[in-house]
């Protein structure tokens, strides 16, 4: 008991201080791992640990040599798995979010609303996936690489018809366009609408398979459509979307003028 007592008493402040980052950085990297293929993976390792301690207690040598040698090259297999990870967590940590700053989607909201309104306005496709806590990575990488900061004039440019990059989807990030052109996957329930364009059932595939929240944009009839946990919600009004869109984490009103204001000033142009 005064053996334990000692110890902590000769724990010096840059012990706590180590233990404090540590922790801190394990946090961190749990977030960013979280929605992702590693998070799954991370599971996957986990058991195989549990495997290895168990195959020591219940004397399963072959079982115990096979994971002692899976084991020793985790660091090389982590590597390669995780790739793809590992560049976008880095790049998040470059860009300020790891630290706990999160970027603003302030403009974010009033410029999906305006977009959405303008394509609407003259029966313009349109289709955007915004992202959640489900990264949305492995969709944006099948499409063109934007990686800029989102306004209503970029999203109506891209989806103005003739655009190279008119006929996919866009997918936001925060507050950026992270690519256009993608490839959503459709949905194939049976209980879908046969009067469902392909749009439609892209933005329902991406919500049944992730979190995103989707905008849908009808060229047919210019009705604005959200689709989100496998469900449509159409036809919606623009301040009905940005109502919407302000229960989103992070989207919050813009400084300066009205919203309204600004709208209609878009719808115009």
């Amino acid at each position: 008991m005064q053996k334990d007592l000692g110890l902590i008493l000769e724990l010096r402040w840059q012990d706590l201080l180590d233990i404090l980052i540590v922790a801190y950085l394990i946090y961190r990297i749990a977030l960013l791992m979280r929605g992702t293929r590693a998070m799954q993976m991370a599971f996957g390792f986990a058991l195989l640990a549990v495997a290895y301690v168990a195959s020591q207690g219940l004397g399963l040598f072959t079982l115990n040599w096979l994971l002692g040698n899976f084991f020793g090259s985790l660091i090389v297999i982590l590597v390669v798995l995780f790739q793809d990870d590992i560049r976008l967590a880095l790049t998040q940590v470059g860009a300020g979010p790891f630290f706990g700053f999160h970027a603003s989607t302030s403009g974010a909201t009033e410029a999906l609303t305006q977009a959405a309104a303008w394509l609407s306005a003259r029966r313009i496709g349109g289709l955007v996936a915004i992202e959640q806590d489900i990264r949305l990575t492995e969709y944006a990488q099948k499409g063109r690489a934007i990686r800029g900061r989102i306004s209503a004039e970029l999203l109506e440019t891209i989806f103005m018809p003739g655009s190279p990059l008119h006929d996919g989807a866009v997918v936001v990030r925060n507050d950026e366009v992270v690519a256009a052109a993608c490839v959503l996957p459709l949905s194939s329930r049976p209980d879908v609408s046969s009067s469902l364009g392909t749009r439609h059932r892209a933005a329902l595939g991406l919500s049944e398979h992730t979190d995103a929240f989707v905008i849908v944009v009808s060229e047919e009839t210019g009705r604005i459509s959200v689709a989100r946990a496998g469900r449509l919600t159409s036809p919606l009004e623009p301040a009905a979307l940005r109502a919407m869109l302000l229960t989103l984490p992070g989207f919050s009103l813009p400084a300066g003028r009205p919203w309204f204001a600004r709208l209609g000033r878009n719808a115009a142009r």
